[in-house]
């Protein structure tokens, strides 16, 4: 069965944030300390701009779209309240289907 048909196939955002000008190192942090140990998340990856000192990309993938709802609701509204005053835009947001040969599995529940 395509990827498109499955219900349960892997979930992925890929978004570019734009931080307050000078606070991306900040910001970057609070991130980290806030994505670690959520259930159903199995990629959090932030990758900074190499010529931009105020941007940066999230690669994130999830179990199923499921788990992401799960947590999306109000542990991602206050999520976003703790950083919002650090974050300038959110340039780029984007829904992909991870393919799973991909994703360098470690025992986290898969």
């Amino acid at each position: 069965m395509s990827p498109e048909k499955r219900d349960d196939r892997l979930y992925g955002l890929l978004g570019k944030i734009r931080a307050v000008p000078g606070k991306r190192d900040e910001l970057v942090a609070r991130l980290e300390d806030t994505s670690r140990n959520v259930p159903g998340k199995l990629v959090y990856l932030i990758s900074l701009e190499k010529d931009d000192p105020d941007a940066f990309w999230i690669t994130e993938v999830w179990r199923d779209k499921a788990a992401y709802e799960a947590v999306a609701g109000k542990e991602g509204r206050e999520g976003r309240a703790s950083v919002q005053s650090l974050v300038l835009a959110l340039e780029h947001r984007v829904e992909t289907i991870p393919l799973e040969s991909s994703i360098p599995y470690r025992g986290n529940g898969r």
